[in-house]
């Protein structure tokens, strides 16, 4: 049998569950649990401007003043586009020395609804532009802190927010304590489908969150290929086109004059043409009954904004029987510097090794290519559906109880992610029982909220000043 290659860097399989969980609680002894609420960057941390500065050199210029734009709303915008920025500060912070596979943006709105192959409505997360294997505390810290950010910009009070980052991090060292006793396959096959969500944090809602709850799952179901292609598309000269919305929906045929935009086309029908090596063979099966009717480049996101990123209508049986699908620009993980490069041979396959390593089910078009000849360059992308029965949370219109809630659930799910790839015995027995940890993290993400408000007062000073330019969209 070959050895496989683990994130945590330890051969899990040669060890008994007594000498991993041994390796957890001696780690206690070198890096406390108290001490992961310790958070005071130095002199020399890098300027988190140059940061962005530095990720929007590699993007399209023409849609980098809408990064901008959409960072200077709000502290909880500007956190959602800093990943790289929190990246570097987290390389500072105490480690316990296990590893798992890693969202690497695990902010609480990368937690949402999704369906499953099966047509079931699930409950995980959602981004892994930045997965990479590193040390399991960061994505945990990155989800308390944006809960913190979320909560201020609510007008939480500072015990409301205390109460829901415990909430959320007890949530994921209890869920982490029950995987670390179950075995592998039971944890493999692990899922929060709606029902069970219902039923495991429905008592904990008031009337009107449930209502909300029971809304938002059947608006879920109603944000599929057909809302999208009624949404995005209309006729043009007897064909269906994806409509345009300059400059967040751009289709193909207006980004260069005449017949330029074919330098783009051909490359990305031959992406279409390759990709479908990368998924399962009945799926490969079903996506070559599709024909490609249109494209267009898309504004996606916060972070992502400026990347290269395409949706692309596809028609089956007939012109209304059709497939939106989205290729995104992959490029390597801001944990990358802090962690060590992929080891994948393309930032598409990262990406998508990640993402099923991570979530309990995937989107059956997931896949990725490399593309040679786009704007002269060669660049990785990967492949899904445009929208499958999508909810995503809206952070603003929760209030304390219900956004406890939600984080004990998003605690849940990234303890069910990081349980499939990383020790979950020896990361369960680090955590212990008691609170320390939970307690720590109170204090690192009040910490980190103060820091991310710095950041985003600079951001808009160097937009103030003209260091940055800045466009609404």
């Amino acid at each position: 049998m070959t050895q496989s290659r683990h994130p945590d860097g330890h051969e899990i399989r040669n060890r008994t569950p007594q000498e991993r969980a041994a390796l957890g609680k001696a780690a206690r002894s070198a890096v406390p649990r108290s001490s992961h609420a310790e958070f005071a960057p130095g002199p020399k941390r890098p300027d988190p401007l140059e940061i962005i500065e530095k990720q929007s050199a590699t993007r399209l210029p023409d849609l980098v003043p809408i990064r901008y734009g959409r960072m200077s709303e709000s502290p909880f915008r500007f956190y959602r586009g800093a990943a790289a920025i929190m990246a570097s500060d987290l390389a500072d912070t105490p480690r316990s020395g296990f590893r798992t596979q890693l969202c690497g943006d695990a902010h609480m709105l990368n937690f949402r609804l999704l369906a499953s192959p099966e047509r079931q409505l699930m409950f995980d997360i959602n981004d892994f532009d930045e997965t990479l294997p590193g040390p399991w505390e960061w994505d945990v810290k990155r989800l308390a802190a944006s809960l913190v950010i979320a909560g201020r910009l609510n007008g939480f009070s500072t015990k409301e927010r205390r109460t829901i980052v415990l909430a959320t991090v007890r949530s994921y060292r209890e869920h982490m304590r029950t995987f670390a006793a179950e075995g592998n396959l039971a944890v493999w096959y692990t899922r929060f489908d709606v029902d069970w969500v219902r039923e495991r944090f429905g008592p904990a809602l008031s009337a009107r969150g449930r209502d909300r709850w029971s809304k938002a799952t059947t608006k879920a179901r109603s944000h599929d290929t057909l809302q999208v292609f009624d949404k995005l598309t209309r006729v043009v000269d007897g064909k269906r086109r994806i409509a345009p919305d300059p400059p967040l929906i751009v289709p193909i045929r207006d980004l260069l004059p005449g017949t330029g935009y074919r330098e783009v086309e051909q490359p990305l029908r031959g992406l279409l043409e390759r990709y479908g090596r990368t998924v399962q063979s009945d799926r490969r099966f079903l996506l070559d009954q599709y024909r490609v009717a249109d494209m267009a480049r898309k504004v996606v996101g916060v972070g992502s904004v400026g990347t290269r990123c395409w949706i692309v209508l596809l028609l089956g049986r007939d012109d209304e029987d059709p497939l939106f699908l989205q290729a995104k620009e992959a490029d390597e993980s801001v944990l990358a510097p802090h962690v060590g490069a992929s080891e994948y041979r393309t930032q598409g396959e990262r990406v998508v090794s990640g993402q099923r390593l991570m979530q309990a089910t995937s989107d059956i078009f997931l896949g990725w290519e490399r593309v040679e000849g786009i704007d002269g360059r060669r660049r990785d992308f990967y492949v899904r559906q445009l929208r499958d029965w999508k909810g995503v949370a809206e952070a603003e219109d929760m209030v304390p109880r219900g956004m406890r809630t939600f984080g004990e659930l998003c605690g849940a799910t990234l303890a069910r992610a990081h349980a499939r790839s990383g020790d979950r015995i020896a990361i369960a027995a680090y955590l212990g029982g008691g609170d320390s940890f939970d307690r720590a993290l109170v204090t690192f993400s009040e910490l980190y909220a103060d820091q991310n408000e710095r950041d985003h007062q600079a951001l808009l000073d160097a937009v103030s000043a003209g260091r940055l330019p800045a466009q609404e969209a």
